[in-house]
């Protein structure tokens, strides 16, 4: 692995995996759907892609978790297949999140940020320690790599690079 390849964030299959086809792959991704993980993987044609991996933000049946949360980032992963290269180029894009009561808005932040992206939101609780002092509970913990690491092995395990786009076009 090389320097730009680090940077981006690019994976490569291990060696002597064959490569499924397009279609398979895209079947795969689509099969990390399901009712008990946070995020979804759904078709990306309205945002210049094949397939967008987000989290269930505006889900009801999961507004609630994010509601008592209180995430403030959240990202998608935009998915281009690549048959003729057999990768799988990626682009990240993250989005500030505002409270209103229980409803969330999404907005693009601020900062643009392709390539790799690593979001992790941690809340911890004070209390009292069992040696008479404080103690810190960790109560809350959100980790972007929650969403990114099942794409990535089902694209490896499928014989495919995972790319990470920092200039260019997905």
């Amino acid at each position: 692995m090389g320097l730009f390849d680090k940077l981006t964030g690019t994976k490569r299959p291990a060696d002597g995996v064959s490569p499924r086809s397009a279609a398979e792959v895209h079947g795969a991704l689509l099969g990390l759907n399901r009712d008990d993980v946070p995020y979804v993987v759904r078709d990306g044609r309205e945002e210049g892609a094949d397939l967008v991996a987000e989290w269930r933000i505006l889900d009801p049946a999961w507004q609630t978790f994010f509601v008592r949360t209180q995430v403030r980032r959240v990202f998608q992963v935009r998915m281009r297949l690549v048959p003729e290269k057999n990768e799988v180029r990626c682009l990240d894009q993250q989005y500030e999140v505002t409270w209103d009561g229980d409803t969330p808005r999404l907005a693009i932040a601020v900062e643009a940020q392709r390539g790799q992206v690593q979001t992790v939101s941690k809340r911890w609780t004070l209390g009292g320690g069992g040696g008479g002092g404080l103690e810190a509970t960790d109560t809350f913990s959100f980790d972007s790599s929650d969403l990114k690491s099942p794409l990535q092995d089902t694209v490896l395990g499928a014989g495919w690079t995972w790319r990470g786009v920092i200039t260019g076009k997905l």
